[in-house]
């Protein structure tokens, strides 16, 4: 099953206020091997074959984080395959970039930052038939990876940039609630709670995935909305079926009592940590 296309809602995409647009935008590029779809001179959508998967916006209002906000811990990059991970595997490393690792048992991920702090994974996932359940639970460990293999599934074939297939795989916020977090996620969008770390951590998604959001209280309980000028996530995309879906969602977000404004076929709604989202027909 594609998990990250219809029926399935999945998140699509995302935008990052960002204070230095052409540094982040070689970044992204010349490091990770996005596509440049469209620049501005306020702006860069980045993607693979035309597919915005990440736009970076920059105001000269924007300012750098100072404390500790609700937003952005990662987005994470679903590649197609092991290969494809042990080839950017092994040009991160001939790029000196920092990374860490983890093998979580339905995905094996990589983990690094980019310029101006914004967390990113680099992940491919194990079949789904692989996936351990425990009734609606998906098995999920932090296991070390092996790096080694995943080098060597690269078949010594050289990076040229993302490959064909690629796609936003989720997306994993700090939150202010974790209670919060859930009763929206689940009630209001509408996906499933399928894994948690005690009272720390929630995974949830459409269709059995084994996560298209993650939502944490790391950054500290009551934590504050990101303010519109400091520098991190503006909104996530999520993409849903149909306008049925669409109007179902918005229906529950209405009864929840979120923040719900349509503009231009685009249902607009706000989190209770103030992460911002937008919705989208296929």
């Amino acid at each position: 099953m594609n998990f990250h296309q219809k029926p399935v809602s999945y998140v699509e995409s995302l935008t990052l206020k960002v204070l230095d647009l052409p540094g982040m935008s070689r970044f992204y590029a010349e490091v990770l091997g996005f596509e440049t779809i469209e620049e501005t001179g306020r702006e860069t959508i980045l993607g693979i074959n035309g597919e915005a998967i990440l736009t970076l916006r920059y105001a000269p209002e924007f300012k750098a984080k100072a404390r500790r906000f609700a937003g952005l811990y990662h987005f994470a990059v679903l590649l197609p395959n092991r290969k494809e991970l042990g080839k950017i595997l092994r040009h991160l490393h001939e790029q000196k970039i920092p990374v860490g690792s983890s093998d979580h048992q339905v995905s094996e991920a990589l983990y690094l930052s980019d310029p101006e702090g914004n967390g990113i994974e680099i992940y491919r996932d194990r079949e789904p038939d692989e996936w351990q359940w425990r009734g609606e639970q998906v098995h999920m460990t932090v296991d070390p990876l092996d790096v080694q293999e995943v080098v060597q599934a690269s078949n010594d074939e050289k990076w040229s940039g993302m490959p064909a297939g690629t796609v936003l795989g989720h997306i994993h916020l700090h939150v202010s609630d974790l209670q919060a977090a859930h009763d929206f996620y689940t009630g209001a969008i509408g996906f499933g709670a399928v894994a948690n770390l005690g009272n720390q951590a929630l995974f949830v998604s459409d269709g059995h995935y084994h996560h298209h959001i993650g939502l944490n209280i790391w950054n500290g309980i009551g934590i504050p909305a990101l303010p519109d000028q400091t520098a991190g996530l503006a909104h996530y995309v999520i993409r849903v079926a149909d306008e049925a879906a669409q109007q179902a969602m918005r229906e529950r977000l209405e009864t929840y009592g979120a923040e719900v404004q349509m503009d231009d076929e685009v249902l607009k709604t706000v989190d209770p940590s103030g992460n911002r989202i937008r919705i989208l027909t296929a």
